[in-house]
């Protein structure tokens, strides 16, 4: 999954996360999707019946609420001439804060990062999540090669879509009986064709699967009945580019459409875990340059920003579930803007949100979580950004023992020492200096 698309993919599967949390008071709140061919016409229409319909709804808060957030979604739909090329998310109602809270207007429209495949219009009291999920799937393309006696077959396989590439049938001589001084002869021409079937299926393969010198899918499967998929991924004439990303030989029962249908469901583990060997990978090189000392990375908080306001760091690693905050206060008195990062601990001690010398409170300008703050704000730096989970061994231990963020270096730099109060393990507090020790010290 390339870097764009995997902080998309972050980002709306927090969005999920945030949207599922959130309750109204009756069916006050509408799930609005369009696909890419939906006509904005035609849905300011449909709304326009919804709100005749609202109005004899029989419970007068319940009514007002409906119309109130049906008149917002026409409103944000006034906003596009026509539906954008990728379709359009519309969510809004009245909804309950927090503990039984207020009750306040939610609003959100964006257009997806990749086309929605479906309509829907529902007012409930909760909204409706599930179309999203569809983002959610992969979309890297992965190659599929179906071989067997009668036949072959390429295919691609990009999130739920298959596209069959080409299918030939061919026509090889079996075993028999006949022995005498032809035996010999029948072995050798059956050897012969077959090898000749072998090396024509190779040569599509890298016509179909290699492009401007190199593969174009992220992995290929080799399937099929028969022993030919093991002949072709040991040949000497199947493209060693190929032979490189060949990531499961699986046997199925039928050529065709009917052993591409199987042969995608026996290699779905596979296709899973492709992500999943990468982010290892990505972690195992952090590991390394720290067991050989190199000072190419670095980690924590405020030395991975420190880094990349400095235009050091070359790739930013975050976990995708970081819970450290970034607040921007100002100090009445001063006027001066400090920029805070706190876990959630830190935020339940006021010291943070205080001016030690004049015990005046700090003006809280802005809160946001840093993992979207740095989704924003990494290309201003000349960095990338790759979020991993904590579900392999590697990653578990890069979010334990190094705080779930750090980068790799474009070149070293003179980190500043970091101030940390025992009291509270970390932080921006005051207290005792000392050397930050990842081994025991984490943000």
């Amino acid at each position: 999954m390339s870097i764009e698309n995997n902080i998309e993919t972050w980002k709306i599967r927090r969005l999920i996360q945030n949207l599922e949390r959130l309750r109204g008071n009756g069916t006050s709140m509408i799930s609005l999707l369009l696909s890419p061919r939906d006509a904005i016409s035609k849905v300011q229409a449909m709304l326009a019946t919804e709100m005749g319909t609202a109005s004899h709804i029989k419970s007068k808060v319940n009514k007002l609420a409906v119309m109130s957030a049906i008149t917002s979604a026409k409103e944000r739909l006034k906003l596009y001439n026509r539906t954008p090329p990728n379709g359009l998310v519309i969510f809004c109602g009245t909804v309950i804060g927090e503990e039984g809270g207020s009750e306040k207007k939610y609003t959100i429209d964006f257009e997806p990062f990749r086309p929605l495949n479906t309509f829907k219009y529902i007012c409930d009291n909760k909204f409706c999540t599930e179309p999203l999920f569809e983002l959610l799937e992969n979309d890297e393309t992965y190659g599929f090669v179906i071989m067997d006696g009668a036949g072959c077959l390429f295919g691609t396989l990009q999130g739920a879509n298959t596209t069959t590439l080409q299918q030939f049938s061919v026509q090889l001589p079996k075993k028999h009986g006949r022995g005498g001084q032809s035996a010999p002869r029948f072995a050798r021409i059956r050897d012969e064709k077959r090898a000749h079937y072998v090396k024509k299926v190779a040569e599509a393969a890298t016509f179909h699967f290699i492009t401007d010198d190199k593969p174009n899918v992220k992995g290929l499967v080799l399937a099929g009945s028969a022993n030919f998929k093991n002949d072709l991924s040991q040949s000497g004439v199947f493209d060693k580019r190929l032979s490189e990303v060949v990531i499961k030989i699986v046997d199925v029962s039928y050529g065709g459409e009917k052993g591409f249908e199987q042969a995608i469901k026996l290699s779905e583990t596979a296709l899973s875990n492709v992500k999943f060997v990468e982010e290892k990978q990505l972690i195992s090189k952090y590991f390394e340059e720290i067991a050989l000392d190199t000072g190419m990375i670095c980690f924590g908080v405020e030395d991975t920003l420190h880094s990349l306001e400095c235009g050091a760091c070359e790739k930013v690693v975050c976990w995708e579930e970081l819970e450290i905050n970034r607040y921007e206060v100002r100090n009445p008195t001063t006027e001066e803007v400090t920029i805070l990062h706190l876990n959630k601990e830190q935020e339940k001690n006021p010291k943070y949100f205080t001016d030690p010398e004049t015990m005046i409170d700090f003006d809280v300008i802005k809160c946001e979580p840093l993992s979207e703050w740095l989704c924003e704000h990494y290309k201003d730096y000349g960095a990338k950004l790759e979020f991993i989970s904590d579900k392999s061994q590697e990653g578990y231990q890069f979010v334990e023992g190094f705080g779930g963020i750090g980068g790799f270096l474009r070149f070293k730099i003179e980190m500043p020492e970091a101030v940390y109060d025992k009291e509270d393990n970390g932080g921006n507090g005051e207290g005792d200096e000392d050397t930050f020790d990842p081994e025991e010290d984490f943000i």
